[in-house]
């Protein structure tokens, strides 16, 4: 079942223009990217099956690419509906229709919270269309099953309402006074997780680093636009260059015994060695 997903999602997003690749062994099975938008992305049976390991991971390269990082899947205990938003462990989880959907800028505007499906109105929308309608706050009241006061809550910002309530504006005024959500513009703050004395370097150049333990890299770190993917080791993944040249990455190796070909590479004494940031960059830059 996986890998008919991967398939599909694969042939989806080459039909949408994105550049895919598909990775082994690693927190995402998809990569895929147009333009400015990189996903990041987790094809499961059931999302309740993805390890808090694993979408932390997710998460936290996510931010390092401005990437977005996303679950889909058919079911998650039961079966995802069309067109809702759901959530594991903050990763946007949704199934195919949805995926698809979203690609083609049909953002779904339902999601799946602990207070179970909610929807968020567009306040100034709202507002327009009771006018345009002739409703006054009291007539719509009543037909909502609301107070007043509450609907000139609902136009004052943006509120989210359950599902039953949004039917009954749904079907005064359509989908138009609901906010979508669009799952392709969030960008998340990053955080540095330094653990190994390799990234906590990386850190005192100036850089954010991060170790990873499920990606296809060791360590991830970025300064102002610079992204560095860093291998450890004297053997090198088969996807890391490839996966740098379609992120726009800047790669390196910090071998122990022997130095990889065509690829930039220093020994762990060479690393620690560096005393500036753009000492670094130009070495790499220069390869």
């Amino acid at each position: 079942m996986k890998s008919i997903l991967i398939d599909k999602l694969g042939i989806l997003l080459l039909k949408e223009g994105f550049t895919v690749k598909k990775l082994a062994r690693s927190c995402f099975d998809v990569l895929a990217r147009k333009g400015d938008v990189i996903l990041l992305i987790k094809a499961l049976e059931d999302a309740n099956s993805i390890s808090s390991e694993y979408a932390g991971e997710m998460l936290t390269v996510s931010s390092y690419l401005g990437a977005v990082p996303c679950i889909i899947a058919e079911k998650a205990g039961d079966k995802l509906q069309d067109n809702v938003l759901y959530a594991r462990f903050e990763l946007y989880t949704f199934n195919f229709n949805t995926f698809a959907n979203s690609l083609n800028q049909k953002f779904p505007f339902v999601k799946r919270t602990q207070a179970g499906f909610t929807v968020s109105i567009d306040g100034n929308k709202l507002k327009k269309k009771r006018e345009e309608r002739g409703y006054s706050l009291n007539s719509l009241s009543k037909k909502v099953g609301v107070t007043s006061k509450m609907i000139y809550q609902y136009e004052k910002g943006n509120s989210e309402i359950t599902i039953g309530k949004a039917m009954k504006i749904h079907n005064l005024f359509g989908n138009h006074v609901f906010n979508e959500m669009s799952i392709f513009s969030e960008k998340r703050k990053i955080s540095s997780k330094c653990s190994s004395e390799l990234s906590k370097k990386y850190n005192e150049l100036g850089f954010e680093a991060s170790d990873t333990n499920k990606s296809p890299f060791d360590i991830i770190a970025k300064k102002d636009n610079e992204i560095i993917l860093t291998e450890v080791g004297d053997k090198t993944k088969p996807d890391f260059s490839s996966l740098s040249k379609l992120l726009d990455a800047d790669n390196l190796v910090i071998f122990k015994k022997k130095k990889p070909k065509n690829i930039p590479a220093v020994t762990k004494k060479e690393f620690l060695e560096f005393e500036k940031a753009n000492q670094l960059i130009k070495f790499l830059k220069e390869f």
